[in-house]
């Protein structure tokens, strides 16, 4: 697995974009948060729930995925 690990400096600028831009961060989940809360409202906890970790996982491939 070691072709899978984030580069030190892009994870640390990553780190730094969020501690400094946190409306920035939040106007980029708000897609998700929407939806989840909608899905919550109109079908339930589990299905949002669901959603979110699925959004998760696929984030969490995107950025570890080979480039």
């Amino acid at each position: 697995m070691a072709g899978k690990e984030l580069d030190p400096q892009r994870a640390r600028a990553a780190r730094d974009v969020v501690r400094q831009h946190p409306a920035m961060t939040l106007f980029a989940l708000s897609p998700v948060l929407l939806a989840a809360g909608a899905l919550w409202w109109f079908v339930g906890a589990g299905w949002a729930i669901l959603l979110l970790v699925g959004t998760a996982i696929v984030a969490g491939a995107a950025v570890l995925r080979p480039r």
